[in-house]
């Protein structure tokens, strides 16, 4: 193995970009590590824990690092100058040379524009997107890791101007037809969604298109926009939008659990508001997304069937005492951890426990029933969310398939523009070794997409339940299979 490092001054890229080059060269055979970022604290501090030399690089100079074998690494650097101009659109990377930084605020003034997505490391998101918010724009805040004081600042700001800001941490949006961050190829139409919750975004529309109902705009407003510190300031404004907007006639509003009080506020202005709203706040004693998107495409006037699934080619036979769910998506892993804890007699333990759970203290070999979220903080910072890079998930298999005892695998599959481009390639070899190598493990499999997908919906599912996997549409359905294999009473 060889290492290169080298630090291009002044060439700037955004995160998520970087993210998707990373992941593309790192695909290449004969690569073992790949970091091309932007050279920030904490992307320096990433590179030395990788075993490369600290480098003498800036937050506004570009880092490209690879660990490769000698006749792989020629190959490697091409395809990082090939991705980086791809995501100019074929241009060369923007170089900021000897003129200080493009600012969101020129740009959203001088080229008339009125939404900018900022997706910067979390520590200088705060400063663009209120650059943004200034000029008159609204903001799609795709960074995560801001702090909530600055979440609150940022709204109370926008609201003060008459501007939206979706997020921070918003992962998903489509406005007027065109998707921002994590978004699949969904149907135009008349159902507008507010969104605390990119996965669960995601999840209602994919189930609202196979039930052939559309989509006029889905306003992400960031996973903590309905916690007691934020006040569901964005929901607010994201409802108001969408009453005024002539394509919109109903609104659903959709949130992990939300505070009592904020969720109160939010009822009281459904009723103020001419446009009909459903309210999808997941809770213990809530509908699931799957029972909403029934609800709503009632209301639509078409009719609903069940999520279609594919069951795995051979029903297991053993005894599994463990549920271990191995998340990319929050939304999902709290729905699919409502509905087994509803169900189990255990308790689950989990990176983000529900309000009577258990904390997962000990580490990710905890045993018992375990849910994790590996879109959290704790696993994204310095790498691409788990959407674009399943490595940790795919280490995860190997790990549970490699403990002793009988378990059931739940994870999810996102699909759509933004996420990996075949993740099935990766998970469906993974699930058949673990199945294979495990002493007892069954693999349910909740996959989040469209027939519109670029990934190719048909593709994927074949490609998993070959695995051995059984494969569900609607997360909670999987959720459901997941327990019954346990012998949960449902």
């Amino acid at each position: 193995m060889v290492d290169h490092l080298d630090v291009r001054r002044g060439v700037y890229h955004d995160s998520v970009s970087l993210m998707q080059v990373s992941r593309r060269v790192g695909d290449l055979p004969g690569v073992d590590k790949v970091l091309v970022a932007m050279g920030t604290e904490l992307n320096r501090e990433l590179l030395v824990g990788m075993g490369f030399a600290a480098p003498d690089a800036g937050p506004n100079d570009l880092l490209v690092a690879i660990r490769a074998q000698d006749d792989a690494l020629d190959a490697a650097l091409a395809e990082v100058e090939v991705a980086l101009a791809a995501t100019r659109g074929g241009a060369s990377g923007g170089g900021f040379g000897d003129a200080p930084p493009a600012r969101t605020t020129a740009a959203a003034l001088t080229g008339g524009a009125d939404l900018v997505l900022v997706s910067v490391p979390g520590e200088y998101a705060y400063l663009e997107a209120m650059d943004a918010v200034r000029a008159g724009a609204s903001v799609m805040v795709f960074s995560d890791n801001v702090p909530v004081e600055q979440e609150v600042a940022l709204k109370q700001a926008a609201a003060d101007r008459g501007v939206l800001v979706m997020g921070p941490d918003a992962g998903t949006a489509i406005v007027s037809g065109v998707g921002l961050g994590f978004a699949n190829v969904v149907r135009p139409g008349p159902i507008g969604i507010v969104a605390a919750s990119g996965t669960g975004a995601q999840q209602l529309t994919c189930l609202l298109d196979d039930a052939g109902v559309g989509i006029s705009h889905v306003l992400g407003v960031g996973g903590r926009d309905l916690s007691a510190a934020v006040g569901g300031s964005s929901t607010q404004q994201a409802m108001r939008a969408l009453d005024a907007d002539p394509a919109t006639t109903t609104i659903v509003v959709l949130s992990k659990p939300a505070d009592p009080d904020v969720s109160q506020a939010l009822h009281a202005l459904a009723d103020e508001l001419t446009t009909p709203v459903v309210f999808a706040l997941l809770g213990p004693d809530a509908n699931d997304l799957t029972s909403t998107a029934g609800t709503v495409v009632q209301i639509a006037g078409a009719t609903f069937t069940p999520p279609a699934s594919w069951p795995a080619p051979r029903e297991r036979q053993g005894t599994y005492t463990e549920l271990r769910g191995l998340f990319a998506g929050g939304t999902l892993c709290d729905e699919a951890m409502l509905i087994a804890a509803s169900h189990l007699d255990a308790p689950i333990a989990s990176n983000i426990p529900l309000a009577d759970g258990r904390p997962l203290d000990d580490g990710l070999d905890t045993p018992g029933h375990v849910f994790v979220d590996f879109g959290e903080d704790e696993f994204t910072r310095g790498r691409p969310h788990p959407m674009i890079d399943q490595g940790l998930r795919l280490e995860r298999i190997a790990a549970e398939a490699a403990r002793p005892g009988g378990r059931v695998l739940l994870l999810d599959v996102v699909l759509g523009h933004g996420a990996h481009p075949d993740p099935a390639a990766e998970l469906a070899p993974a699930i058949a070794e673990a199945i294979a190598d495990g002493e007892d493990l069954a693999v349910v499999v909740s996959l989040c997409g469209t027939a519109g997908d670029p990934q190719g919906r048909d593709k994927q599912v074949r490609a998993l339940v070959d695995a051995g996997a059984s494969v569900h549409l609607s997360n909670a359905a999987a959720a459901r299979k997941a327990v019954e294999l346990l012998g949960g009473a449902l």
